[in-house]
């Protein structure tokens, strides 16, 4: 999905939409806190998922120079 430039409320659930699958925990594990890393330009950089201490796992954004979403990878 496509979301024009400033449309933030529309690209959140676009964005949500597309990490749903990305971002479900391991089973019989739960999110419990969520950390996050930005770039210089102010993009995503990671998301970390923890459950208490434990780090389930990562996921890290990769951008174009047009500031379009290029991939993100699950570690």
């Amino acid at each position: 999905m496509e979301v024009p430039y400033g449309r933030y409320e529309e690209a959140y659930k676009a964005i949500h939409s597309a990490l749903n699958g990305l971002m479900a925990p391991p089973p019989g594990k739960r999110i419990t806190r969520l950390a996050f890393a930005w770039n210089m330009d102010g993009t995503v950089a990671t998301i970390k998922a923890f459950m208490g201490d434990e780090l389930l796992f990562t996921l890290t954004f990769s951008w174009n120079m047009d500031g379009s979403l290029r991939e993100v990878a699950r570690t």
